[in-house]
């Protein structure tokens, strides 16, 4: 099943005006190589020592991106393609906070919670990649990313997702992965990571971003290059105007990626964090959120961009009915977005902070989207019209063969969500939600 927001027309009217962006306006490269890279490769620089691109070295670099991207487990089995008719999830990563399941209370990220989130993605069965929610705050900041990246190896063998502070964080951290792999052609061929980076707001390619992408384009390995586009604040306040803008921004990202090694893999999606002009916060809760998702998924297909859709997260500061309400909604129209990479579950406080009790919620909001997402199958199995012609006549469906043989499959049973009698719920204390998912977590965390 697939929903599309844009029109063919639309994806070419942003795209257009990405290219113009590009042609007039330039970007601000911080990177000397990198700038040489370009501008041997077509690009003038203009009175402001911007670098103006043209639509055929964008088109070059389009043409040569690989359609999907599959990343997989240390066991070499496939986990995340984002080419795949099923829907992959994934935690969020880098938050200030975490939500402590144990005392309730908002507290900075530690190590520790570091480590507990590698278990549980290792335990969640929805979910595919795993990410720490948070960046260790006892871990001096240099160090703070690697930590992370050591716990989720020690934690699962699930693929994992990351952020460097700087390049040579992020070169060490490859390193390491490399050594993990057993080589850079075993990691290559089969990567098990997937590093975040991209140009900034308004209209830059620092320096960071520029080797973090030539380092992987060069090593052949997973990277997203996109940016945090605020609107009104770093870009165009309209939803329109901010996917066009963070569009060139990316687009200047995959030409320096391409030109260092055309056919590396490279995967983006929606930039844009919709702030409340009023209040200054971001809204990841938001329907504006969701519909700039969708909007990049279908522009970024439309220009042979494999793209991941941001879901499963909410505003509020605590694992409630908003939460539920806003992770629920964003993750059922994620994977009706046509892709298969869904990330950001288990956020609160727009992305500040991470909470284990969330990503047990979302786990659970994942595996109904991802049953909703594969639809009716239609087959002379299930159209079941020999069970009809013989159970009719005595009612007898219930103890046909053919129940028999489906029955644990064609109803998907929820492992948080009750549904019992009022009888059956008063009898057991009417317990809640909230309750079974903190007693879902304690027991996944055991040792």
């Amino acid at each position: 099943m697939k929903l599309r927001l844009l029109t063919k027309k639309d994806s070419s009217q942003i795209y257009q005006a990405a290219i113009d962006i590009l042609r007039l306006v330039g970007m601000q490269v911080m990177d000397d190589d990198t700038r040489k890279l370009l501008a041997n490769a077509g690009c003038r620089e203009n009175n402001e020592g911007r670098l103006l691109f043209y639509e055929e070295l964008v088109q070059k670099a389009l043409s040569t991106v690989p359609g999907s991207m599959v990343i997989y487990d240390r066991n070499g089995k496939v986990a995340v393609d984002t080419a795949d008719a099923v829907p992959r999830f994934s935690p969020g990563l880098n938050c200030i906070n975490v939500l402590d399941y144990k005392t309730r209370e908002h507290r900075l990220c530690l190590l520790k919670d570091i480590v507990e989130a590698a278990r549980l993605c290792e335990s969640l069965p929805n979910i595919d990649l795993a990410a720490g929610l948070g960046n260790p705050s006892d871990i001096p900041a240099s160090e703070q990313a690697m930590e992370t990246v050591k716990a989720l190896v020690a934690g699962t063998v699930k693929p994992l997702a990351f952020i460097a502070h700087d390049e040579v964080e992020d070169e060490h951290i490859w390193n390491y992965l490399c050594d993990v792999a057993g080589g850079w052609e075993a990691l290559s061929s089969k990567p098990f990571a997937l590093d975040l980076t991209g140009p900034y707001s308004p209209l830059e390619l620092g320096e960071e971003a520029c080797r973090r992408l030539r380092f992987a384009a060069r090593n052949r390995l997973p990277v997203v290059c996109y940016p945090a586009l605020l609107p009104g604040a770093a870009g165009p306040v309209t939803l329109a105007g901010a996917l066009a803008q963070s569009s060139a921004e990316i687009l200047a990202g995959i030409v320096v990626h391409q030109l260092e090694q055309p056919g590396a893999p490279v995967i983006s999606g929606s930039a844009i964090l919709p702030m409340d002009l009023l209040s200054g916060n971001i809204v990841y809760g938001s329907p504006e959120y969701i519909l700039a998702c969708l909007g990049a998924v279908d522009f970024f297909t439309d220009i042979g961009v494999p793209a991941w859709f941001g879901a499963g997260c909410s505003d509020a500061h605590t694992v409630d009915a908003q939460a539920a309400a806003e992770a629920g909604m964003s993750l059922q129209t994620a994977v009706l977005s046509g892709t298969s990479f869904i990330h950001n579950l288990g956020y609160l406080s727009a992305g500040k902070t991470g909470s284990l009790e969330m990503l047990v919620l979302c786990d659970e909001l994942a595996g109904m989207a991802r049953r909703f997402a594969a639809g009716i199958a239609v087959e002379e199995e299930t159209l079941a019209v020999s069970v009809a012609r013989r159970a009719y006549k005595d009612h007898s469906f219930f103890m046909d063969e053919h129940t028999l043989k489906h029955m644990r499959t064609a109803i998907r049973k929820p492992s948080l969500f009750k549904r019992t009698s009022m009888e059956e719920w008063k009898g057991s204390g009417t317990d809640s939600v909230q309750k079974r998912i903190s007693e879902r977590l304690m027991d996944l965390l055991k040792p």
